[in-house]
């Protein structure tokens, strides 16, 4: 027997979950949420705040070299890893409360343990034996780690969410994998003193991004002293003295203090009791959901990584809150996935909206390409041989802007503006009537006059 009976009972206390949950309470609902982790989600805990925390200490290091150019004398300078870990736990605790806090002052009531699905209006709490009713339920348990194959020795190397609390700095690292996490983590860790190692299957890293934008931030790492290992994987992992021995597909042997696997990650449904109330899954475990979020069983919806729709935490928050004012506001509206920017915080950061050349060539009868790569002007005096890459896809056969890809600092500011003209249907002609704001790298977007194709 149900114990409780709820309006919505959210498994997962992530920005997808919480922002449902939050709406939902404040429609006039009576809303239950279970974490078994921490509150926030991979996002705030383990993703994209703690990262972007280290990539900002990366940077520092790169600002510390650049420094003697514009006249300063900069000695004794030292960075300490278990300062940096520290006082990130700190902010990510801040964040933690912050989320926990706004979630019950909207009149969510949160369960610190793990929940699954028992029935198509049914929620159980393993550890207490507890059911609770519920008019609906929402899956948000985001997505985990990919392991990959079970090579010998795969349980010497770590993953993204070991990687953020590692007790000391490891000054030879590889990484495996051609995704964001992968050139991300390569990018920090080298930009702190590693040596670094990228091993991808694929002879590119960044596969779906811009052909021209792969090239330039392989060519990038591998000036930053980034070794790149193409069309390989790892074989086997060994422990030795002092750090682990990692031998790859071609039989070439690399010695490193952690191996860190970051080769996707897969939809956190294990255990949840999904498919035995019918809920479809796809073949890599992902929940099948319908534009409105709404599963194969009509009382139970997902949002989120664990859909394997958008996974971008942006999208999780808007899937949460169009679920929410559809079922429970009376404002039924779902999320457009096409045109949606996103960024890459790799050493040189990417920013990217839109079609690439290649998709724009797939999709358009006629495509004119608007390209440049220029010397940014803090490098003219800091020596850093670095360049950035400006890129703007155009259907021509209306003047759109169907696409803008940036490689460089500040890409990702950058393409957050330009993601909204695009979305409003800007045509080339927009950009060229825009005077230009000098000096900037942004300036370039709207002065490229030349076709490159």
């Amino acid at each position: 027997m149900s114990s409780k009976q709820v309006d919505l009972f959210v498994i997962g206390g992530g920005s997808g979950g919480v922002r449902a949950a939050r709406i939902a309470a404040q429609h006039g609902a009576k809303v239950m949420m279970a974490e078994e982790y921490r509150m926030g989600g991979t996002c705030v805990i383990r993703g994209c705040v703690p990262k972007k925390l280290f990539v900002h200490a990366g940077r520092y290091a790169h600002d510390l070299e650049d420094m003697a150019g514009f006249g300063w004398r900069v000695s004794g300078a030292e960075f300490d890893w278990l300062t940096l870990v520290a006082n990130k736990d700190k902010e990510i605790a801040r964040l933690e409360a912050i989320y926990r806090t706004n979630a019950e002052k909207a009149g969510v009531e949160i369960v610190a343990a793990r929940a699954v699905v028992a029935g198509p209006n049914t929620v159980r709490i393993p550890s207490t034996g507890e059911e609770i009713s519920a008019r609906h339920i929402l899956v948000a348990t985001g997505a985990k780690p990919a392991l990959g194959p079970d090579i010998p020795g795969r349980e010497l190397a770590i993953t993204s969410n070991e990687a953020f609390h590692l007790k000391r700095f490891p000054e030879r690292v590889l990484v495996q994998g051609a995704g964001y996490i992968a050139v991300e983590f390569a990018g920090l860790f080298r930009a702190l003193g590693a040596e670094t190692h990228l091993v991808y299957r694929g002879d590119q890293i960044l596969r779906g991004f811009d052909d021209d934008v792969r090239a330039h931030l392989a060519a990038e790492m591998t000036k930053a002293g980034i070794h790149l290992h193409p069309g390989v994987t790892l074989s086997r992992i060994e422990a030795i003295a002092g750090g682990k021995t990692v031998t790859l597909s071609g039989g070439a042997t690399v010695e490193v203090d952690e191996v860190m696997l970051a080769i996707g990650r897969n939809p956190n449904t294990a255990g949840l009791g999904l498919e035995a109330v019918g809920v479809t899954l796809d073949k890599i475990g992902a929940v099948e959901v319908d534009a409105a979020s709404r599963t194969s069983v009509p009382s139970i919806y997902a949002v989120g990584d664990v859909t394997n729709r958008v996974n971008l935490t942006p999208v999780a928050i808007r899937e949460g809150h169009a679920f929410a004012d559809t079922v429970f506001g009376g404002k039924a509206w779902s999320v457009d996935h096409s045109g949606i920017a996103s960024a890459v915080f790799s050493e040189p950061e990417i920013g990217t909206v839109g079609l690439t050349e290649e998709g724009a060539r797939a999709a358009c009868p006629r495509v004119d390409i608007y390209k440049t790569t220029f010397r940014p002007l803090k490098a003219t005096l800091s020596g850093r041989d670095t360049r950035v890459l400006m890129k703007l896809v155009v259907d021509a056969t209306d003047d759109r802007v169907v696409g803008c890809h940036i490689v460089g600092e500040g890409a990702s500011e950058m393409i957050q503006l330009a993601a909204v003209a695009i979305g409003m249907g800007a045509r080339k002609a927009d950009f060229d009537r825009t005077v230009a704001v000098h000096p900037t790298a942004a300036e370039e977007l709207v002065t490229l006059r030349t076709k490159s194709a």
